[in-house]
């Protein structure tokens, strides 16, 4: 099996676990290339057969986009707080990596994106594309005036309103800022984007979840203060009035290598106390 070490040496213990790991790994596996930086272009011939994430669901994010168009499997090592897509705890990597190598494992494919930039005459060609897997962000910035924006689906306005902001989130992403903002979990092998908004000034306005096959153009109107663009929570793009941010399925996948007891639910229960009953005091019980 050919391998990818990847992962984030700015968090603390990264280095070191990744230094403690190499000697287990090139015994098993060959090793096509080690970067904590995420400052290198990653080799893709050979390509590699699967590339092991250290560090939290932040350096997981940043390794997507750093393999952008040739995605490898992913299986991630938690050294960071949550661990919602790096579910794979340092002392269990052995384990882990052992019922890989026996191909005791499933591989999932989750939806990525693509999102452009730039006014609404300008050629789409001549606008950067940007790679992520989480969510775009629209936002404003310090004073925090609110924004008008303007929601297109596929060319139809279906609706607008003033507020701080947006969100366009991938299903892998709907766990992260789509939920903080009362956004809606979705699935997370459905083809499907959820828009949710970030304190609308309306009473009606609600998350909308569509199918990723249609593609998402937010536009900036009457702007007098600046806002940005916020791409998986790591990269930031300001933005001028009158520009529109256009979003729309990649055209490759997301890759995650789950091992058997390693499932959605079991995370969402174990890392968010979803579905859980309230931890009600044992005296309270008692008639």
């Amino acid at each position: 099996m050919r391998i990818l070490v990847l992962g984030n040496a700015q968090r603390a213990g990264v280095a070191e676990e990744v230094e403690r790991w190499l000697p287990f790994l090139s015994k098993h596996a060959e090793v096509l290339a080690v970067d904590l930086r995420q400052e290198s272009l990653l080799p893709t011939k050979p390509g590699a057969d699967l590339a092991l994430v250290f560090g939290g669901d932040g350096a997981i994010l940043r390794a997507a986009r750093q393999m952008a168009y040739n995605q490898r499997p992913v299986l991630g090592i938690n050294l960071g707080r949550l661990g919602f897509l790096a579910d794979i705890h340092p002392e269990e990597l052995q384990a882990s990596f052992a019922q890989v190598l026996e191909g005791n494992f499933r591989t999932t494919r989750h939806l990525m994106y693509e999102c452009s930039v730039g006014l609404p005459k300008s050629r789409e060609a001549a606008r950067p594309i940007y790679l992520g897997l989480n969510e775009i962000v629209i936002h404003t910035v310090p004073p925090f005036h609110m924004l008008d924006l303007e929601v297109i689906v596929d060319g139809v306005t279906v609706s607008r309103f003033s507020g701080d902001g947006l969100i366009v989130s991938t299903p892998i992403g709907s766990t992260a800022h789509n939920l903080s903002a009362g956004g809606p979990i979705l699935g997370q092998e459905l083809s499907a984007f959820v828009v949710t908004p970030i304190c609308p000034h309306t009473l009606t306005y609600r998350p909308l979840v569509e199918s990723a096959e249609r593609e998402f153009t937010i536009r900036l109107a009457n702007m007098t203060d600046p806002a940005v663009l916020i791409l998986d929570g790591q990269d930031s793009i300001a933005l001028a009035d009158q520009e529109e941010v256009t979003v729309r399925r990649a055209p490759v996948e997301f890759q995650l290598v789950k091992v058997p007891g390693r499932g959605f639910y079991q995370t969402l229960r174990d890392k968010l106390h979803w579905g859980t009953p309230p931890s009600y005091r044992p005296d309270t019980l008692t008639p």
